[in-house]
């Protein structure tokens, strides 16, 4: 018995849209196609979704799963290597995350976290945003933090402390704001954000277009995210849409900017 595209696509429970797209890249071929377009599959075209569907639930890429359904690759081998890649991954995320939560910890005040600990976190956060700094915009940019990295040298813990609780009560103030409904890109919101402006100077020489491009940073960084919601879960949207109307409206950003953004500082 044969079914049409929108007959499988609600017996499988995917869109016509996804067998359409598995049928453009070779995955999944319809049995037939009639001379008024209308895709028709058959059993076997069934059974090899089943098995698509079977791997796209355990996480296995679609160009894997082309090369085990194709090659007739053991499936029981495939989904060994692709474990070994899920725990590798696990490893890589389980000390990110023990890290963050040091660095948290340590910007908090727990003087559970010895010194050892707190500067250990410290250095990974830090190398993991300079990473990301070069990656989104640009080597200078990197570099031009690492400069304000240097200046803090000589540092003790209770100075980084200070500037952690500096910047927790300006969060604080932001959370407040925002729980009042005021906007982020209203003149309290802006004046909010002046300040955090204020602050990422004294680490980081952002421009205007840096600095807009930042918001996606403060959203989508585990560290700076994490951060900021200690504070209030729903700050960071609010925050990077303040960074970006402040770009706009305070430092002059203009749209057709953004393609600069990699270009560095």
């Amino acid at each position: 018995m044969e079914r049409t595209v929108s007959e499988v696509a609600k017996l499988a429970g995917v869109s016509v849209r996804t067998l359409r797209h598995y049928d453009a890249i070779g995955l999944l071929p319809p049995g037939r196609v009639a001379t008024n377009g209308y895709r028709y599959y058959g059993r076997s075209e069934l059974l090899r979704l089943q098995r698509i569907l079977l791997l796209r639930e355990l996480g296995v890429p679609l160009p894997a799963i082309s090369r085990i359904l194709d090659e007739q690759e053991d499936e029981v081998t495939a989904l060994r290597g692709h474990r070994e890649q899920l725990l590798a991954e696990r490893k890589r995320l389980d000390t990110m995350l023990g890290a963050v939560e040091r660095t948290i910890a340590g910007v908090s005040g727990d003087e559970t976290v010895t010194d050892a600990e707190f500067f250990s976190g410290l250095t990974e956060a830090r190398s993991r945003l300079r990473t990301e700094l070069a990656e989104r915009f640009g080597e200078e940019a990197a570099e031009g933090f690492e400069q304000a990295v240097r200046e803090t040298d000589g540092w003790t813990r209770e100075d980084y402390e200070q500037l952690g609780d500096e910047g927790r009560r300006l969060l604080l103030r932001m959370a407040a704001a925002r729980d009042r409904g005021v906007r982020p890109d209203s003149p309290e919101g802006l004046e909010l954000i002046e300040l955090h402006y204020q602050g990422v100077l004294e680490l980081w020489p952002a421009t205007p277009t840096t600095y807009y491009a930042l918001a996606d940073l403060l959203v989508e960084n585990a560290d700076q995210r994490s951060i900021i919601e200690t504070v209030d879960k729903e700050l960071p949207e609010w925050l990077a849409a303040g960074v970006r109307a402040y770009a706009v409206h305070r430092l002059g950003y203009a749209q057709n900017d953004k393609k600069t953004v990699r270009g560095g500082v």
